[in-house]
């Protein structure tokens, strides 16, 4: 599984950084995190509000924090 984690790297992207990495470790399962903080590679996927999740290609949460229980019930959803 890959989680993108969207955000030019301001306080709700850090935020949704470390709910994602929470939800992974809750789970115990297995997930590629990767940060993307280019402006223009978060564009070229689509993104216009910050921060933002994709998971496996696919936009799940954009222009706010998603909490851990929420981050949970999306991977879950994919695994």
């Amino acid at each position: 599984m890959k989680i993108e984690i969207l955000g030019t790297g301001c306080m709700k992207c850090k935020r949704l950084a470390k709910n994602v990495e929470s939800a992974v470790a809750e789970l115990g399962i297995s997930a590629e995190i990767e940060k993307v903080e280019d402006i223009t590679a978060i564009m070229d996927k689509g993104v216009m509000l910050t921060p933002a999740l994709i998971v496996d290609g696919e936009l799940r949460v954009s222009g706010r924090v998603a909490d851990v229980k929420e981050i949970k019930e999306i991977l879950q959803g994919v695994i």
